[in-house]
């Protein structure tokens, strides 16, 4: 689901989060190959970082362990990346 922001309101990162669990047919590849090719896009066109946080996994334990459980939380990493990107695009002479 992508939210609408209003036309007037320019963020300074935008942050894909999301989680896709492996099924038994290739709608799995497909919505992950998308969702990279998508979010790639977005970094080649906008002037906004657009920071990947979609988990890919086999399994819904991997997703609780990956949200907050044994392996982090990707989520605040996500957030932490767009935070030192923001950082660093103010940085920038131009």
């Amino acid at each position: 689901m992508m939210m609408e922001l209003p036309a007037e309101t320019t963020p300074d990162a935008i942050i894909v989060l999301g989680c896709v669990i492996r099924g038994e047919t290739p709608h799995f590849d497909y919505v992950c190959s998308g969702v990279t090719q998508g979010v790639a896009e977005l970094n080649t066109r906008g002037r906004q970082p657009v920071i990947f946080g979609l988990l890919t996994n086999n399994t819904m334990q991997q997703s609780v362990d990956r949200a907050g459980g044994i392996h982090g939380n990707k989520g605040d990493e996500a957030a932490a990346t767009a935070i030192r990107m923001i950082a660093f695009r103010r940085s920038l002479p131009f």
